[in-house]
């Protein structure tokens, strides 16, 4: 919509969201996902009991163990052989059953979880500053909601579920050792912060790399999209070469920050196997020797060792699931930084309701601004003026004057440093957003046409819109003699940016959709700037139905374009220099009489 010398002090190619570099994790992002577990209490709270149940059946087979040990092989034990075995079989299915229960619930509550995450920061996002993107790059916001969502996905859906359960595991059975034999047990209760402390630190090493990974794969994906995106122009230019070299450095270096973050879990998981089941050798033979004195039966070592095993893959299985939990950490950081950014633009908490009917009547008083990219250069200095109710003005100027900035405002993209903008009366910064922007049609000067249908890119115009007023609208804008001869009509796919269609039929989209808005103020911005003569003197033709009984705000470099409007305003710097007719600008002898002799003068 701005032109190329309005865009420069905007743009940037830095997120607005903090870069983590090196600086440590302040949040626990996890507990952040609390609110969304909290959504679905019923099925955590089935998840949590089949994961009980699951782990009392397991805790109970080391008790048939033991007495099959010390009673089933004696004389008396042999019949009870059979009900023994009957009896574990039985254990066995409701184990199973269990386990099976807690799978489903706890993956689709992390497939819920997500989806709702997902829905969330995709809202938020819609609902940020245009200052926010000014500066975000598109690539990285999808890789967060994609990439990030699926690792938070993976974790809660499986890694939180194999925790909880080995978690409850070693719970349960560190409490039967001691209830088996209080004096092995010491011997292993001795060895867990041997064997915690490690696993704590290396899994904030974990963590951080694991950041250090996402990040570095976001702005690999935030610069493919980029050149996808532009896929002509980089052909065009045969910069081939160039691109592929320069996202193979990327995607190598988030292969290094990959494979760092690997060597750390896989580290870690080595540890913590390792001194997990050090430590169950050590106290089997601890227990092999009261076994030989006297002190305890082979059954209850049996029973002591089974448990420990059971402790001991608990909390080896913990070691390699904190790992991807950290990642998952890291993931959800990512996107609660995005939840956390406050919009620029807000609705005021008791907003000035517009008048009805509306006027389409817009003001400016004493308006500066400066785009917070750069702010120490002003764009607009104390500009006022004001469009009538129906009026037509015309904004022209040389490019980087503030002619699209004045758009900018009027949309409440930005607010003033200084001064104030209204709209039929009312300030825009005391007035809802969106009840003011339903009140603007656009036409912008790169038209924007999105990958669906024609019908779905003129009906975002007013998505409540009947097929006839679709139709109407499309016929209005000189739209309908090129789209009744697509293979489906209006249903026909077009592309991505509209690919399939010339830059004529996609200006008139843009006009159809604006005709269908049906706005009091039309703000058209360089609208047939791109356009050959042909297609120039359709557009404009669509323009005038647009035009008709409606405020309009013409931004336009070719001046044949604003030779009917009622006003001209003349910008240059950021202040209005001129005002008036064609006529009588051209014989004031000022700027705009030296653009039009550039213009309709032959050389």
């Amino acid at each position: 919509m701005s032109s190329a010398g309005e865009n420069d002090g905007r743009g940037g190619l830095d997120s607005p969201l903090a870069a983590p570099g090196g600086r440590k994790l302040k949040l626990k992002p996890l507990v952040l996902l609390l609110p969304y577990v909290g959504r679905y209490r019923g099925r955590v709270v089935a998840a949590f009991v089949a994961l009980i149940v699951a782990a009392l059946t397991t805790l109970a087979v080391p008790v048939a163990v033991r007495r099959l040990i010390d009673f089933g092989f004696s004389a008396e034990g042999v019949a009870l052989i059979d009900s023994y075995f009957v009896v574990m079989i039985a254990v066995v299915a409701v184990l199973a059953s269990a386990s099976a229960t807690r799978y489903y619930l706890v993956t689709t509550l992390g497939e819920r979880i997500v989806a709702d995450l997902r829905s969330d920061v995709f809202a938020h996002l819609t609902r940020l500053s245009p200052a926010f993107f000014d500066q975000a790059r598109t690539g990285e916001m999808v890789s967060r909601l994609t990439a990030d969502t699926t690792q938070i996905k993976s974790a809660v859906g499986a890694s939180v579920s194999i925790a909880l359960r080995n978690l409850v595991l070693f719970v349960g059975a560190a409490t039967m050792m001691v209830v088996t034999s209080p004096r092995l047990s010491g011997f292993v209760l001795a060895a867990i912060p041997v064997i915690v402390l490690p696993l704590v630190g290396f899994g904030r090493s974990v963590r951080r790399r694991s950041r250090m990974a996402q990040d570095t794969l976001a702005d690999a994906s935030a610069y493919a999209s980029e050149l996808i995106g532009a896929i002509r122009t980089l052909q065009a230019f045969t910069h081939e070469q160039a691109s592929q070299s320069r996202f193979s450095s990327a995607v190598e270096r988030a292969y290094e920050a990959a494979r760092s973050s690997t060597l750390a879990r896989a580290v870690l998981t080595g540890i913590g196997i390792f001194l997990v089941f050090a430590s169950v050798v050590l106290v089997l033979w601890i227990g092999a020797q009261d076994v030989l004195a006297g002190t305890i039966t082979p059954g209850r070592l049996g029973q002591f060792v089974l448990y420990a095993v059971f402790a001991a893959g608990g909390l080896g299985e913990l070691s390699q699931v904190w790992g991807e939990i950290a990642q998952a950490s890291g993931a959800a950081e990512r996107l609660f930084e995005i939840l956390a950014v406050d919009p620029k633009i807000a609705r005021p908490s008791k907003p000035v309701a517009l008048p009805v009917p509306a006027r389409g009547e817009v003001a400016f008083d004493k308006v500066s601004f400066a785009y917070p990219t750069r702010p120490e250069t002003a764009v607009l200095n104390g500009i006022s003026f004001r469009v009538r109710p129906g009026e037509k003005v015309a904004l022209v100027g040389p490019s980087g004057a503030g002619k699209s900035t004045i758009f900018h405002l009027i949309l409440r993209f930005y607010d003033p440093l200084s001064g104030s903008v209204t709209l039929d009366g009312v300030k825009l910064a005391d007035a809802d957003p969106l009840d003011l922007r339903r009140r603007i049609a656009l036409v912008p000067q790169d038209s924007v046409v999105f990958a669906a249908s024609v019908r779905e890119n003129i009906i975002f115009g007013r998505p409540e819109a009947s097929g006839a007023e679709i139709a109407r609208a499309a016929e209005l804008a000189l739209a309908s003699e090129f789209i009744n001869r697509m293979p489906q009509g209006f249903d026909t796919p077009i592309g991505e940016r509209g690919v399939t269609l010339s830059g004529g039929q996609r200006q008139r989209i843009a006009i159809a959709r604006a005709i269908l808005r049906d706005a009091p103020l039309l703000l058209l911005d360089e609208a047939t700037s791109s356009l050959d003569a042909e297609s120039e003197k359709l557009v404009q033709a669509a323009l005038e139905h647009l035009m008709q009984a409606r405020t309009t705000i013409v931004i336009a470099h070719r001046l044949a374009t604003v030779l009917s409007c009622d006003r001209i305003l003349v910008i240059d710097n950021g202040r209005i220099v001129e005002e008036g007719t064609h006529a009588k600008l051209a014989a004031a002898g000022g700027l705009y009489a030296r653009l039009a002799k550039l213009q309709f003068e032959p050389a």
